[in-house]
Parts: structure tokens; C-alpha cells; sequence
């Protein structure tokens, strides 16, 4: 896209959505393959609980960054088909699914898990 003649008429907002929007694809690419990198790497070293906890932090990171660029790129063509109130729409909508879904509910089924656990160690 960016090397298109329509992309030299886009505004500086867009352009700058667009630059923002791909950082945010190649740091989610950085962060959700550096896991899989380090055990190539680190294969056989002993290091599997450190590559593990830290891991879990890139991928979530990684995860982050996907849906941050996901709900971007389609804001930011809801901006230039529909206009500014369809980029906030999008970018909203967007943006609460990919939370509740990959944060909220997790976090909801881990501490209804502990809840149970917490009752079962009662009785």
C-alpha cells in the first residue's frame, strides 16, 4: 500500500496510522517467534524453565501487539471508506472484543478455577 500513487494523497494522519500500524505487525511477529527462536537455540541447554516464563510474557506481549495491529488496519481502512466516525467505531469495536476475548475471559476462567480449587481444598 504504501508504494502506490493513492498512498502519496493520503493524509498525514493516515500515513502516520499506517507506519504506526505495521511497528506494531513487526513487533508482534518479534515477540510471538522469539519463543520458538530460543528453543532452537537454547535446545538441550537446561534452560527450559527460564524459556518458559519468559516466553509466556513475549507471547502475550506478542498477542497484544497483533490485536493493537489488527484493530488498526481495520480502523484505518474504515477511515478511508467511511470517515472518522467509522475509524472510532471500528477501533472501539475492535479493541473490546480482542480484549474481553484474549484477556478478560482467560483471566475470568483462571480465577474461577482458583475459586473451585479454594472450595475443593475446603470440604
Amino acid at each position: 500500500m504504501a508504494f502506490t500513487s493513492p498512498f502519496r494523497e493520503a493524509s498525514g494522519f493516515e500515513k502516520s496510522l499506517y507506519l504506526v500500524t505495521v511497528l506494531f505487525t513487526a513487533a508482534a511477529t518479534a515477540l510471538l517467534t522469539a519463543p520458538a527462536a530460543w528453543h532452537r537455540v537454547l535446545f538441550r541447554e537446561g534452560r527450559r524453565t527460564a524459556i518458559l516464563r519468559v516466553g509466556n510474557r513475549l507471547v502475550v506481549a506478542g498477542l497484544a501487539c497483533l490485536a493493537v495491529a489488527i484493530t488498526l488496519t481495520v480502523a484505518l481502512i474504515g477511515k478511508v471508506v467511511f470517515g472518522i466516525a467509522a475509524m472510532v467505531a471500528l477501533a472501539a469495536v475492535l479493541g473490546g472484543l480482542f480484549t474481553v476475548l484474549w484477556f478478560v475471559v482467560p483471566r475470568w476462567l483462571r480465577d474461577d478455577r482458583e475459586d473451585r480449587e479454594d472450595r475443593e481444598d475446603w470440604q
